[in-house]
């Protein structure tokens, strides 16, 4: 069982088919949430990466933060900087002795354990209960109490703005008790993080003038979303309100 659905092309190597660990079309921020709630140091997948054909993203998980590595496919292997490997299973054999360096910080990273694609036993991703409670129609108080915090789901609202009262397309990506949004999908840096802790309330509003609109209300500002349809709106309810009830059970 797939934990999300891909739409990978169809000319996707059955070498790459057969890792296990490919997750095909996996966001960067995806990937970063199921590592960060569900992987430990060490933990790894490939994806891939925004540079086309070939090109592939090795993420890795150490000391709670999530590494990013470029991978790509030549005719005569796989190029990781100046390094050429026959196999991926070579790559991997090579830093599972030799560790990475993460960032500028020199931060070491270690490849320890492959983060599967497919799953025999769902109940491994209670995240998977949560969002089909969630596509079901059911309500944040049916969903699994002991899932852990990963319930993950990201997509485009239209947020406003605080100081000019714009409303402007977002990325948002939610994860663990933080809700982050970004200028598009594509940036790597957020604009800003929301700590969910800090969130009294999620509800649907109607104070602004626009159809399927609700909002989070925080301490110094209460942050006005929209979506298309009223299907999302009351998929992003749900969900933040599911992640608010398990912050006040201490989980």
């Amino acid at each position: 069982m797939s934990f999300y659905s891909h739409n990978s092309s169809a000319d996707v190597d059955d070498h790459l088919r057969s890792l296990g660990w490919y997750h095909y079309d996996l966001s960067r921020h995806a990937a970063e949430a199921l590592l960060l709630s569900n992987g430990s140091d060490g933990s790894y997948l490939l994806r891939n990466s925004n540079g086309g054909p070939g090109h592939f993203a090795l993420s890795v998980r150490a000391n709670n933060s999530v590494k990013h590595f470029q991978v790509t496919h030549t005719d005569n292997g796989y190029l990781f900087g100046f390094n050429k490997f026959s196999t991926l299973q070579d790559f991997i054999g090579h830093f599972a002795n030799q560790p990475l360096v993460g960032s500028d910080t020199g931060t070491l990273l270690v490849l320890k354990r492959p983060y599967p694609w497919r799953v025999e036993e769902p109940s491994i991703y209670e995240s998977v209960r949560v969002h089909t409670a969630i596509q079901t129609g059911r309500t944040e108080n049916d969903l699994v109490a002991n899932a852990p915090s990963l319930g993950t789901k990201e997509g485009y609202l239209v947020k406003q703005g605080l100081l000019v009262k714009t409303w402007k397309q977002r990325w948002f990506a939610l994860s663990r008790h933080e809700l982050k949004y970004f200028k598009d999908k594509m940036s790597d840096e957020p604009i800003r993080t929301l700590d969910l802790r800090e969130c009294s309330a999620v509800q649907f509003d109607y104070s602004q003038n626009r159809v399927n609109c609700f909002c989070l209300v925080f301490p110094e500002r209460t942050f006005f979303l929209c979506t298309k349809t009223a299907v999302e709106a009351d998929e992003w309810i749900k969900i933040l309100r599911w992640k608010l009830s398990q912050i006040q059970k201490g989980r």
